[in-house]
């Protein structure tokens, strides 16, 4: 039923039969002549996303010293960071490479809700990490009493149920809606208002509820992290030691970095879509992308260099695989001698 009206073939004003079933991708219009130069740092950082975020995942399930509720969180945010990665990169490589646009209205509308489901739900994470943050220095003799590990799985429940529920209704928003003329999508992932300004009819349902969805989102967790950071900053500043300070901050320093990172792509997009209509489309869609795949790549970069029990745990994992491999060449080189 949902797909109902995307599936039938619609006429368009000059009788021209479409296949409504079938969507294409363009990619980044204006600059269809460096797509394949573009590829290469999608390419950079499609790596760096998964050998990143797996490595932290890696360190931390076989590190028992790490398993504390920040580092949990971690591990939650790696696992969204690359579902979303693996939703976007390899059709985004695809439209680089050769021009592999084509995509089904089915596929269209399950990549579209993945994606921003999966980013609520990192948005959701962030928070939860705001309030770690926030219970470890302001009642540190509680911190182990209030984040317990029937805590943190309730947490990763809501933020899996959070993303899924507010992006639920988008795909049947939109298979209500006839698209009875282009069927370009000019982006490089079906971004949902790209897909809405392709249909026929109203689409103030469709628009109204994304800026809601997002508001609820953004807006609501964005509002609580500064509030958390504005008790700890009123914390942080009785302590009448400034080693003390110093120390406390420092331990918030990469969930700083992180936010920042997620954010600040985020609101540009968000705002340069809605209200920079002088915005070149090209802009639109290049902030759009470094939303969805920068900070995946720079997330467990920031984490790996500036938390030292990390840092050294991923030393610690690395050396252990050299002297493994080194001890392996040697029995080998014992027995061949024998």
């Amino acid at each position: 039923m949902m797909l109902r009206t995307l599936g039938q073939p619609m006429e368009s004003p000059n009788h021209t039969n479409l296949d409504t079933s079938l969507f294409f991708l363009l990619g980044i219009p204006g600059l269809e002549q460096f797509h394949l130069w573009l590829s290469l740092p999608v390419c950079c950082l499609g790596t760096a996303t998964i050998v990143g975020n797996i490595t932290i995942l890696v360190v931390v399930a076989t590190e028992p010293a790490l398993h504390k509720p920040v580092y949990l969180f971690l591990c939650m945010l790696s696992t969204i960071d690359l579902a979303a990665s693996f939703s976007t990169v390899p059709k985004l490589l695809a439209i680089l490479w050769c021009g592999a646009g084509h995509i089904s209205a089915s596929a269209c509308l399950a990549q579209m809700f993945f994606i921003h489901a999966f980013c609520m739900m990192e948005s959701t994470v962030l928070l939860a990490m705001a309030f770690d943050r926030y219970v470890a220095i302001c009642y540190p003799l509680r911190y182990a009493t209030i984040l317990t590990d029937t805590i943190i799985v309730r947490i990763g429940v809501v933020a899996m149920v959070r993303g899924s529920v507010l992006m639920l209704p988008c795909p049947f928003l939109i298979g209500r809606l006839s698209f009875c003329q282009s069927h370009v999508i000019p982006h490089t992932y079906c971004e949902h208002m790209a897909v809405v300004k392709l249909a026929c009819g109203d689409t103030s349902p469709n628009r109204v509820y994304g800026l809601t969805a997002a508001l609820l989102v953004i807006g609501v967790d964005l509002f609580c992290i500064g509030l958390s950071y504005a008790f700890i900053a009123r914390a942080v500043f009785r302590l009448s030691s400034h080693e003390a300070r110093s120390k406390a901050l420092g331990t918030c320093g990469s969930h700083v970095c992180v936010i920042l990172i997620s954010y600040t792509p985020a609101l540009f997009s968000f705002f340069t879509h809605r209200f920079g209509h002088h915005v070149p489309l090209h802009i639109h869609i290049l902030l759009a992308n470094v939303y969805l795949l920068f900070p995946p790549a720079l997330n467990p970069m920031v984490y790996g260099v500036k938390t030292k029990e990390i840092r050294e745990k991923v030393v610690k994992v690395f050396q252990k695989g050299q002297g493994t491999g080194v001890k392996a060449s040697e029995q080998s080189r014992n027995i061949e001698e024998t």
